[in-house]
């Protein structure tokens, strides 16, 4: 197999409590009480869109909908309004996986960019549409806030599934 472009070397396999405790914490990262402020990136998002780049299989579609579903309760917001957005960013997150993992790490944010600045325009959208008020600009802050910590994100969430240096010099894997 062609090994991508954009990583330098093999990953051991994901482990599944490590993926859900990082989900986890990111869900209770966006518990924490930052007011209203619409420029605070949603951490939430960001894991998904990694572990469903990185992780289809583990972390789907039904998933995305499942946390959205709990960040609508949370924020007593109308119900649907984040299931519905992490579940198109989720799938088009599934839809780019193979081609985003070729490039590298800071054209790889450029490519999720527009998927945080879609999930926050569609949230937006319904809270609209259910005779809420416009955030305003400020919210365009937070999805070039999400794709930069795409870079940290990656470096951090990819780090227990690297392989120490193999001074073997006989085995090449």
């Amino acid at each position: 197999m062609i090994m991508p472009r954009g990583s330098d070397q093999l990953l051991l396999p994901a482990n599944p409590f490590f993926v859900w405790f990082t989900l986890l914490f990111a869900f209770g990262f966006n518990l924490l009480p930052f007011g209203r402020e619409p420029a605070i990136p949603d951490l939430l998002a960001l894991v998904l869109v990694f572990w469903n780049v990185h992780q289809p299989r583990r972390v789907g579609v039904g998933a995305a909908f499942l946390f959205g579903l709990l960040m609508d309760v949370h924020e007593a917001a109308l119900l649907g309004q984040h299931a519905l957005a992490y579940t198109l960013l989720s799938f088009f997150a599934i839809t780019i996986h193979r081609r985003l993992r070729w490039f590298g790490l800071p054209a790889q944010a450029l490519h999720v960019l527009p998927l945080f600045a879609a999930a926050h325009a569609v949230s937006a959208l319904v809270r609209l549409m259910a005779g809420g008020m416009l955030p305003g600009w400020q919210l365009l802050w937070a999805p070039a806030i999400e794709a930069a910590l795409w870079l940290p994100a990656t470096w951090l969430l990819l780090a227990p599934q690297r392989r120490a240096p193999d001074p073997d010099q006989n085995r090449p894997l």
